[in-house]
């Protein structure tokens, strides 16, 4: 048996684009050779790998088997032909996912602290960060687009590897003047009838608001939701809703008085963030490295009010 690259490149195609004629164009072939690769391919394995339903091409059991394998493959060839490019191991980019909280607002301290501390080791390597929701963190990584995520909260993947980073508080807030008759904490029918500002489904943000709160509120009667924290925090700022967010999407506005925190009888909230890589990933020493810094690196409360992974308190609230 004589497998290729090429036929693996193709395979991955066409499970992505679901026809030979999309997947032909991607990958500057006629869609007769595109179909041949593919049935060679099958003859090679002796098995089918996708269900044909009119024009379209889906994953049979065995292509939802043989996908994973097929982009580790084509992520290790990338990676040897990087070194290759490049010169010098330590010189290989490294590709960085990070859900929306973590890549605007911890991420920045933590490259910059990396790059320092690595700078005669890692040379003249070079970084791309891709930032979304924690979703689309994981989408990256099943799809090797990226080699390492950093998510807030866990991925609930079989194929990702996580490994607790860092913890998050997160607080409930609103625009002053805001408290509850008498000074006392806001009750939780209180916080019901408020209008909340929520995340997108999705989001790492949305999932804790819904784990952290959903136990304690039985619904969010009036909501909007909102694509990115920085949204949230903006309409929070000028009075639309309350939010439950990150302190360290809120730190500033807190301090400057545009925002206080709502004290209520919910217990403290906080969440989990991860570092996550695929399990069939080939770990470069660029790799390993940028880990075993993460894994170093702690954030002061004085800085960013983020600590090192660590067991919660009892009256602690965590998502994991």
């Amino acid at each position: 048996m004589r497998l290729t690259l090429r036929q693996l490149q193709i395979f991955v195609t066409v499970a992505r684009t679901g026809s030979t004629a999309s997947a032909a164009q991607a990958v500057s072939l006629s869609q007769s050779a595109t179909s041949s690769a593919i049935n060679e391919l099958e003859r090679l394995l002796s098995m089918r790998l996708f269900d044909r339903n009119a024009n379209r091409l889906v994953l049979n059991e065995n292509g939802r088997a043989l996908l994973p394998m097929a982009l580790a493959q084509l992520d290790g060839a990338q990676q040897i032909e990087r070194l290759s490019e490049e010169g010098a191991l330590w010189s290989a980019s490294l590709r960085i996912g990070a859900s929306t909280t973590i890549g605007n607002h911890v991420l920045p301290k933590f490259l910059a602290s990396f790059m320092h501390h690595d700078h005669a080791q890692m040379g003249a390597a070079s970084m791309r960060v891709k930032i979304g929701n924690t979703d689309s963190v994981c989408e990256s990584l099943d799809g090797f687009e990226i080699d390492v995520g950093l998510i807030e909260g866990p991925s609930h993947r079989a194929d990702l590897v996580e490994t607790p980073w860092l913890q998050d508080d997160l607080v409930v807030v609103g625009a002053p003047p805001f408290s509850a008759p008498g000074d006392r904490p806001t009750s939780l029918s209180e916080l019901e009838s408020f209008l909340w500002l929520l995340r997108e489904p999705g989001s790492g943000t949305r999932d804790v608001t819904d784990q952290l709160l959903g136990p304690h509120l039985r619904m969010f009667r009036r909501s909007i939701e909102l694509g990115s924290s920085e949204a949230i925090l903006g309409a929070a700022i000028e009075g639309i809703g309350v939010a439950c967010l990150s302190r360290w999407v809120v730190r500033d506005a807190l301090s400057a008085g545009k925002l206080v925190e709502i004290r209520s009888t919910l217990p403290k909230l906080c969440r989990q963030c991860y570092i996550v890589t695929h399990a069939r990933k080939q770990l470069t020493n660029s790799l390993q490295r940028f880990q075993q810094m993460a894994m170093a690196w702690s954030l002061g409360d004085s800085a960013c009010g983020c600590t090192a992974s660590q067991t919660p308190q009892a009256d602690e609230v965590q998502t994991n």
